[in-house]
Order: C-alpha cells, then sequence, then structure tokens
C-alpha cells in the first residue's frame, strides 16, 4: 500500500520526526530539535508563539535558557529546510512573525494533515466501497511506526494518543471497505497487526473475526472472540459491545454474517439506558443563524459510515450565549442522535473554584447509560474505558458544557464512531484542534442589528421600532451580550407601558455609579445592566439574590433557596419566581435552580457589600443545619438505625427536609449528593463539625450506588475536619468510611488498617453501633477473601454489637449474614433460624432493603430443605421488594431462583412463566448477551421449552 512519490520537501511525524525531499529522508537532529520540529508542524501556516513552543518541549517547568535554546533550534531547522529544498520543487521554510515561530507550507506537506484529508476524502466518497478503501488504505500507509518516535514530555504523548484513535476509526473504516469488495482472505494479515496494535479495539477484532469466518476459519474467529472478551475483563473491567456479541452468535450458529457495517442505533439502542440529559433551552433563542449554520455544517460532514467522534469546540467570553447555542442546537439536532444526550457542567470558571474533576463527570455518564454500581471498575482509565465501550455502535450526543482545559476534556470524549462530542469554553481550546482534530467555532458578542432582532422577539417589532434611540442605547450598554440583553428584556417585558427611552436612561445612570472592573468596558456595561435590574427587585428578593451567592452549587432547590433565607418555603417560591424572570437566576430543570457564573460574581459582590459578617454566618449556618439534618432523616429511611451521630438541633429557618418514605428519602439523596459532596470539598471555615457528620450520613448511600472515588475524597476531608475539630467520633467515623472506600476499590490492606483504626477509637467511645457496622465490613470483606471463619467470627462481633445498641435492623442484618455463610456451609436448619429472626427484626425496623435480601435467603434455604411452597412465597416477597427499592438486577436473579423453586416442585409451566419474565427484565436493563445472568436464563428456557 504505498503513496505516490512526492516531489517536494514533506515533514514526517506518523513515526520518527523526519523531514523528506523528493522521497529520500533528511536528519534533522537530536530529540529536542525534532520536538521544535514538530511544535511548529502541527500548527502549520499559523505562528507558534516562543512560548507555546517552550512548553510543548518542556512542559510548564522550562529551564533557564530555554528560550535562546528554541531560537537556536529553529535557525538549524531552518539551515535543514534550506539544504532539503535544493532537491525538491516545492520547499518549506521557517520564518520569524510577530507572533512567533511560522512554518511556511501547504498543510498536505505534513503527513498527520495528509492523513486527515484523506480520512476526509473517504468520508465523502461515493457508495463505492473501492474508493473508500484506496483512500484509507493511502492514509494508513503514512504511517510509519509510532508518531513522534523518541520525543518525551506530556504534550509529545498526548499528540500521539490523539493520532492513535484517529489510526484506529481509519483502519476500522478501512477493513470495512475492504470486507465489502475484495477477499475477505487478503485483509486477515492486516487487521491481525492493527488488532495487536489495538488490541482492545472491538471494531477491528469484528472486522478479523468476519473476515476469518468468511474464510473458512471459524474456529480462530472464536479463539479471537475470546481473547477479546478475556482482554477487555482483565484490562477494562467490562464486557464485549453488542455487535461483537451478535456476530459471535451468529458464528456459534454455523450462519454466515451479512456484510460488515456500523450497527444501526436501532440494533444498539437499550431503551432502560437512553439518556436525556439535556437541559431546558432557552426560550425565544435568536440571534445565531451563523453559528448554528456552522454546527450543521460540522454535523453534515460527520454523516459517512466512517466518521469518527467530531468535537466542535465553542468558544467565547462569559455571558456570549455558548451554552444557549450549544443547547438550542443539540435540542435541534435531537433526531441525529437516536440513542440520546450527554450533558455534564464542568463549571471550568466557577467563581468558588469549584471545577468539577473527569473522575465524577465520568461517573455521572455511567450512572445515565445504567451501569449499574457493582459494575463499575475502579479508576479513572478503567471507566473511561468502560465509557467509551459503551457507547460502540451508538450514535449519541456528548455536550462538555463550560471546560476549563484539554486535559478536563480529553477524557470524556467518546473516541465513538457516530459520536459527536460539543464542548463550550471561554478558552479556544486550540489543543484539541491539533491533537483530536476538533473544529474550533468561536461566539463572539452578537452585532447591534442581531441584537435588536433579540429585543424585537422578546418585546414585539413595534415597540422596538417606535423607539429606535433608546433601543441603541439599550443595545450599547449590553454590549452584544445575550445575557444582558435576556435581563434588560424581561425588564422591559414585566413593564409594556413604560417607555424604553426611559429605560435606557436608568442604565446610563446605573452605569455612572460603577466603578470600572478588570474586564475592560464590556464587563462594566453587562455590570451596569445587573446593578439596574438588581435595583429593580423586591427588598425580599434583593436579599435572596446576594445570599444565594454563598451557596457552593452546582444547583440548589426551593428548600436549599428557602434555608439560606431564613423563610418558608411557601414564601420563598414567588422570590424565586421573581429572579428567574428577571433572567438573574436559571431554573436549569424543574424546582433546580443556578446561576450564571458572570451573576454569580455579581451577587458575590453585593452580600460582601451589603450583608455583614453576622448575617452571612448566620444564612450559612442555616444551610448547613438543612443540609445535615436533611441528610440524616433521608439516611435513616434508607438504612435504619436507632443511635444517629448526635448534633445539635436545626437552626430556626432551616427547614430541613424529611422524606416521608424510602423511595422519597432516596430520591432526595440522588438529586442532593452532588451539592453535598461540593460542601464537602469546600467546606466554609468554621463548619468542620458539620463536614464530618455529613460525610458520615452519606457513607451509606455513595457504598451502594458505587461512588467509591467520592467516598473516598469526602472520608479523607472528613478525617481532616473531625481531627480539626478534636471530636472523636468524627475521627472513628471517617476511619470506618475511608476503609469501606477503600474496600471496595480493591485496596484491601488499607481498608482493614482503617477498619482497625475505626474499631480501636470506637471501642475507646464506647460506641457499640460503631464497632458493630465496622465488625459487619470486616466480615463481609474477610468472605469475599475466602476466609469464611474470620467472616463468621466478625458477623458474630457485629451481632452482639448491634444487641448492645439496640439496632434492630442492625440485628437483622448481622444474622442474615450469618445465615447465608451457614447455608452456603451445609447448615440449613441453623441457618433458616438465623434468617427468620433476621426478617422479623428487619419489618419490626421498618428496613425494607433488609428484608428484600433476607427473604431471598430464606427463599434459598427452603428451597435447600425442599420445602418448595414456603420457599415460593419468599421468593415472590423478595422480588416485590427489590421492585420497590428499585434493586431490578436483584429482582431478575430473584425471578431465577423462583422459577428453579417451581421447576423442582414439578410446575414446569411455572417455571418458564418466572423465567421468562425475568428474562425480559434483563432486556428492559439493556444487560449483555453473555452476562451470567441471562445465559443463565436463556439456558433454563432453551432446556425446558412449552409444550
Amino acid at each position: 500500500m504505498q503513496g505516490v512519490a512526492h516531489t517536494m520537501v514533506d515533514v514526517q511525524l506518523l513515526g520518527p520526526v523526519e523531514l523528506s525531499a523528493a522521497g529520500r529522508a533528511v536528519e534533522v537532529g537530536p530529540p529536542q530539535r525534532r520536538t521544535v520540529m514538530a511544535a511548529l508542524a502541527v500548527d502549520v501556516g499559523r505562528p507558534v508563539a516562543a512560548d507555546v513552543v517552550m512548553e510543548r518541549v518542556w512542559g510548564t517547568r522550562a529551564p533557564d535558557g530555554a528560550r535562546g535554546a528554541v531560537h537556536a533550534h529553529v535557525a538549524r531547522i531552518r539551515r535543514v529546510c534550506e539544504q532539503a529544498a535544493q532537491t525538491a520543487r516545492e520547499p518549506l521554510s521557517v520564518v520569524r512573525r510577530s507572533g512567533g515561530y511560522l512554518l511556511e507550507a501547504r498543510p498536505d506537506q505534513v503527513d498527520v494533515y495528509r492523513f486527515r484529508q484523506l480520512v476526509d476524502q473517504a468520508r465523502t466518497a461515493g457508495p463505492a466501497d473501492t474508493e473508500r478503501a484506496r483512500l484509507l488504505r493511502e492514509a494508513l500507509d503514512l504511517w510509519r511506526g509510532e508518531p513522534l518516535s523518541g520525543l518525551r514530555g506530556q504534550w509529545a504523548a498526548r499528540m500521539r494518543e490523539a493520532w492513535r484513535r484517529q489510526h484506529q476509526d481509519a483502519a476500522v473504516g478501512w477493513a470495512r471497505a475492504e470486507l465489502g469488495h475484495s477477499d475477505p482472505a487478503s485483509v486477515i494479515g492486516p487487521l491481525t497487526g492493527l488488532l495487536g496494535e489495538y488490541p482492545l479495539a472491538e471494531p477491528l477484532a469484528e472486522a478479523l473475526m468476519r473476515a476469518l469466518h468468511e474464510s473458512g476459519r471459524s474456529a480462530e474467529a472464536l479463539d479471537c472472540y475470546a481473547a477479546v472478551r478475556k482482554r477487555l475483563a482483565e484490562e477494562l473491567g467490562t464486557d464485549t459491545g453488542p455487535a461483537l456479541r451478535q456476530l459471535h452468535q451468529t458464528i456459534l450458529r454455523g450462519h454466515r454474517p451479512g456484510p460488515a457495517k456500523r450497527p444501526k442505533p436501532s440494533e444498539t439502542a437499550r431503551p432502560a439506558e437512553r439518556p436525556a440529559q439535556l437541559p431546558m433551552t432557552v426560550r425565544g433563542f435568536t440571534g445565531r443563524d451563523e453559528e448554528l449554520a456552522r454546527l450543521e455544517e460540522i454535523l453534515a460532514s460527520a454523516q459517512g459510515e466512517f466518521a469518527a467522534v467530531v468535537i466542535s469546540a465553542v468558544s467565547g467570553m462569559a455571558g456570549v450565549g455558548k451554552t444557549a447555542l450549544a443547547v438550542h442546537w443539540a435540542r435541534r439536532a435531537e433526531n441525529a442522535f437516536p440513542d440520546g444526550q450527554l450533558y455534564v457542567n464542568l463549571r471550568g470558571f466557577d467563581p468558588q473554584g469549584a471545577v468539577m474533576p473527569p473522575t465524577e463527570a465520568v461517573r455521572g455518564f455511567l450512572d445515565a447509560l445504567g451501569v449499574r454500581p457493582d459494575r463499575v471498575p475502579p479508576g479513572l482509565e478503567a471507566q473511561v474505558g468502560l465509557y467509551r465501550s459503551l457507547l460502540t455502535g451508538r450514535r449519541m450526543l456528548v455536550v462538555l458544557d463550560n471546560a476549563r482545559d484539554e486535559e478536563q476534556v480529553r477524557p470524556l470524549l467518546p473516541g465513538a464512531v457516530g459520536c459527536m462530542a460539543l464542548v463550550t469554553s471561554r478558552n479556544r481550546l486550540t489543543g484539541l484542534a491539533a491533537t483530536e482534530g476538533a473544529h474550533l467555532l468561536a461566539v463572539d458578542p452578537l452585532t447591534p442589528d442581531a441584537a435588536r432582532d433579540v429585543l424585537a422577539e422578546r418585546l414585539g417589532t413595534g415597540r422596538v421600532a417606535a423607539e429606535p434611540e433608546a433601543v441603541a442605547d439599550v443595545v450599547t450598554w449590553c454590549a452584544g451580550l445575550p445575557l444582558a440583553l435576556a435581563v434588560v428584556s424581561a425588564r422591559a417585558a414585566a413593564q409594556p407601558r413604560r417607555p424604553l427611552g426611559t429605560l435606557a436612561e436608568e442604565l446610563r445612570e446605573a452605569g455612572g455609579r460603577l466603578d470600572a472592573l478588570d474586564g475592560g468596558e464590556e464587563a462594566s456595561q453587562v455590570r451596569a445592566v445587573f446593578s439596574w435590574s438588581y435595583s429593580a427587585l423586591s427588598p425580599a428578593a434583593a436579599r435572596l439574590f446576594r445570599l444565594l451567592a454563598l451557596h457552593p452549587g452546582p444547583d440548589l432547590s426551593r428548600d436549599a433557596a428557602a434555608a439560606l433565607a431564613g423563610a418558608p418555603p411557601e414564601r420563598v417560591r414567588g422570590l424565586l419566581a421573581e429572579l428567574t424572570g428577571g433572567h438573574l437566576l436559571l431554573e436549569q430543570a424543574p424546582g433546580r435552580y443556578a446561576f450564571h457564573d458572570l451573576l454569580r460574581v455579581y451577587a458575590g459582590e453585593l452580600v460582601a457589600a451589603y450583608d455583614d459578617e453576622w448575617e452571612r454566618r448566620a444564612a450559612l449556618h442555616r444551610m448547613m443545619d438543612h443540609y445535615l439534618h436533611s441528610a440524616r432523616a433521608a439516611d435513616v429511611l434508607v438504612t435504619p438505625q436507632p443511635n444517629p451521630v448526635a448534633s445539635s438541633a436545626p437552626r430556626s429557618g432551616a427547614n430541613p427536609v424529611e422524606p416521608e418514605d424510602y423511595g422519597r428519602a432516596l430520591a432526595w439523596l440522588v438529586a442532593e449528593h452532588p451539592v453535598l459532596l461540593e460542601i464537602v470539598r469546600q467546606p466554609p471555615p468554621g463548619f468542620d463539625g458539620h463536614v464530618w457528620r455529613l460525610v458520615t450520613v452519606l457513607t451509606t448511600f455513595l457504598d451502594r450506588h458505587g461512588h467509591w472515588e467520592a467516598l473516598l475524597t469526602a472520608g479523607h476531608s472528613a478525617l481532616a475536619a473531625a481531627e480539626r475539630d478534636g471530636d472523636l467520633v468524627g475521627r472513628a467515623g471517617s476511619h470506618r468510611g475511608l476503609g469501606l472506600a477503600l474496600d471496595r476499590l480493591k485496596s484491601p490492606e488499607p481498608a482493614r488498617e482503617h477498619y482497625l483504626r475505626a474499631l480501636e477509637l470506637f471501642a475507646e467511645l464506647g460506641s457499640d453501633a460503631g464497632q458493630a457496622r465496622t465488625h459487619q465490613h470486616l466480615s463481609r470483606m474477610s468472605g469475599a477473601q475466602g476466609n469464611p471463619g474470620l467472616a463468621l467470627e466478625h458477623a458474630y462481633r457485629s451481632l452482639e454489637h448491634y444487641r448492645r445498641a439496640d439496632d434492630p435492623a442492625g440485628q437483622a442484618a448481622a444474622l442474615n449474614h450469618i445465615g447465608w455463610m451457614e447455608a452456603q456451609l451445609g447448615e440449613h436448619h441453623s441457618a433458616l433460624a438465623h434468617c427468620e429472626q433476621a426478617l422479623e427484626l428487619a419489618r419490626a425496623a421498618g428496613d425494607v432493603d433488609g428484608q428484600a435480601h433476607i427473604s431471598d435467603s430464606l427463599g434459598y434455604i427452603h428451597h435447600r430443605l425442599g420445602r418448595h411452597q414456603q420457599a415460593v412465597d419468599r421468593y415472590r416477597e423478595a422480588a416485590a421488594l427489590f421492585r420497590a427499592t428499585g434493586e431490578r438486577r436483584s429482582e431478575a436473579a430473584c425471578l431465577l431462583c423462583l422459577g428453579d423453586t417451581h421447576h423442582s416442585a414439578g410446575q414446569p409451566d411455572a417455571a418458564h412463566a418466572v423465567w421468562a419474565r425475568a428474562l425480559a427484565l434483563t432486556d428492559e436493563l439493556g444487560l449483555p448477551d453473555d452476562d451470567s445472568l441471562r445465559a443463565d436464563l436463556r439456558d433454563r428456557i432453551s432446556e425446558l421449552p412449552l409444550p
């Protein structure tokens, strides 16, 4: 697969960094000089500032003399280029410009750009596979080994990673096109080499399996599947995707697979896991026709069969409407992404510095994609691998809003054919263009004409046309920022009979009262708009606006706003409506409110200026009490316990939420835990007691829902807070939480150290409740490590302490654990006695989750004792309780056992019906075909067909 020889000087980056003159390699020099050459070549035709070159060569800590070294290297590179030009018709050169150093050449003289051009041409090629395959084969021939071979540093590593993803996409495209028109045996060799290079690339494995099977080598195809599946399990903790599983089943059945193609959305979409996370769109959106058209062009260019992920990085200043543009376009483009939309606000420029780490964002995506907590692998790398695997074969839009920099974004990019990432940021994110081939789209302030159109859309064309001079003044003060225009038009719309000239005069007066901000004239103007709108608020709404700046974000409920204000929630409802009606606050989801960053800064200025330290601290105290006591009330319902950690009564006006039942308690925790984690991550000074108590009541929820990385981070914050607070209870609880987090994250030895330290402190405190729960954790961990004797010992110790603490729900959990282990050892009568006692206690305590698991244990024991009707009754009870608590996979597993019991009792029709119901439930959950539960259900159904 050799390309055409060139009569020009080329820069080669897809391998060792070299120059090629008329097809002959020209040595550039030592590694540092080659890095400088590469740093200029990736931005061919654009000046690269010396500081940027230095950062690409040495990172953020360039040594003394680095600038001079860059200058010397550029001089040597210039001479090498001049020498190479003597044997070529089309030379290249390095020149100095005001913006930095510039590599003068056509883009196709740099191999990585030539590679992208060929891939783009293949994407837009006609329906014939032959032309597409030829173009992609030529693109792949440009690769001479590892990109930037021999170069060190983070920049070179980032470039390599991004280019390898593009190489993998092109290889998949070539394989599919080649299989569509040529002898499958001819692609086995190249595909084997490519899969060796990208061992986790399922599309490559699929193409190789097809080629092997169609060439009569089906056994090798099955071996290939087994090897890929094993690698995915070992390295990512996940299973193969639906397309590969379907091909595997086809080969097993001895059928000839259909032509290679990208799976249709309908083949891979799973109804229970179709996320729709986009926030509400802005009403009356207008004025961005050019930007919308550009996004449509980007989407259209990605519609080819082998289009890889397209990243459109939308950048612009604060308040210019980036998020509104992204959300509005994403809503318009929903039909192009039938498998759903993921959205996250990365808070890259949060005034309080609460930037969302990639770990938190990808964990949220896994939740949205329906991944069960017990299937979430530990560690960012493994979670990113699972996230990208889940998007394979889907057409999904991922909106990454308000990103700080490229490093925050890269782990969240889908990397899957058919998906698109839309990124917004105040920064241009040019690194994504260089490494990921992103399309950059700058969003500028609206032109005066477009701003007038926005006002006309919101106020009516007649009113705007009647006062052109006043409108011109308003447009000037709004500085072309949609946020400011929304604020002004909201107030003007609320006063339809008031002349716009009067409003314009008020804006001028407001601007005259303000000092200029460091942001320049535009910032001063938009601040004047905020001041003008704020002055029109009622005193109560103005006070609430200021106090909301004390909230950590990312959003808050009406109840939390009421706590900050110290007012009843029903009174605050009208104040929130006043703020959202004036566009000073966003209702981004029903009942959830958030600030725009600029408005948060402005509100923060006001609360510091107009509310004294006593008032601010009182508001913070009410807010902290609100969250602590609400979380405690929810936790007690989710995990009944008689002895929660003591704390003082909530302050008047804290208005803590008191959920009525398990479902409402769980819903509150799901909605509020991002806020609670933000409070723990950046607590207001002087609230250490609230911090460690809050983590204590959150521990069970975070554990059950698989937020183990968050639990680990929160545990460290809690331990530090408890040590500052000098509280032994807080230290003991923090060690227990840290042990639990490390236990779940597969670090048993550090976990045991924290557990044992917690036991020491709880014993010193005389806390039976604390010792009971810690022994319970140690029992479970010991059992998982294959030490049933030690597990049983800890379980009995746990039961002893739960009895001393008079904790019925805890006693029930300990007794159930003892009974289950005895059942596994064949001691069924003793197990039955323990579990029946456990169920009685769990019912008395109202522990729904505990009742479900104990009933399941009892069903198992009765079945083993041959008491089929009792087993059926218990399994039915357990399945209903699992359904009520939302543990649908546990429900399906319970139904499998219920079917087994019917079968043992000689009731095949009942068994078949229950198994079919369970299999349908696994379909709803989107479990993979070779999930052990689904496989067991299919086997039972196939062995017991209906008569």
